[in-house]
């Protein structure tokens, strides 16, 4: 069997969508039922900024958009929340990469680095899912949401959302 798509990079973002009363959007995958998690994507290009990758996935897996630095409205502010309300969270794991999804990436590759964002936005926030990629989607308590998340690495960023919250004041 030939490749046929490129090799995805081993390096991706984890966006945490929240709310203020720290409730955390998570969503079904597509491809593995009862597997939850919060949006989550490769980096398209070596070069691509990781806030770039995690604006560009959110839009693409939520169709929430992050309007782009300094635009204040851009005429769909039910579905867009300020650049700001993105956050890298300084924080990276490095972990082995399921050997069920190993095969998207190119030979040799076992291990991803993923940085962590969190997103803020509004709960009532209208959320369309990419249907190849998601199922459905659920507003959670963070432990909750943590709990359900199929991703160790996802759950513990989750359960660090008070401390992220707090640290944004």
């Amino acid at each position: 069997m030939t490749q046929t798509k490129p090799y995805k990079i081993p390096e991706s973002v984890l966006v945490v969508i929240h709310t203020a009363q720290r409730e955390v959007l998570l969503i079904e995958r597509a491809d593995k039922a009862g597997f939850w998690q919060s949006v989550t994507g490769s980096k398209d290009a070596p070069d691509e900024v990781l806030s770039e990758t995690a604006r560009r996935e959110v839009q693409e897996e939520t169709g929430i958009a992050v309007r782009a630095a300094g635009v204040e409205f851009d005429g769909d502010e039910g579905r867009s929340v300020p650049a700001a309300n993105l956050r890298d969270w300084q924080l990276s794991n490095i972990y082995e990469i399921y050997p069920v999804w190993r095969h998207r990436y190119a030979p040799g590759v076992t291990k991803n680095t993923e940085h962590v964002f969190g997103l803020l936005v509004p709960r009532d926030i209208p959320v369309t899912l990419a249907p190849r990629e998601h199922t459905r989607y659920q507003w959670l308590p963070y432990r909750e949401a943590a709990d359900r998340c199929f991703s160790p690495s996802n759950a513990e960023a989750i359960l660090q959302l008070p401390s992220y919250m707090a640290g944004a004041s």
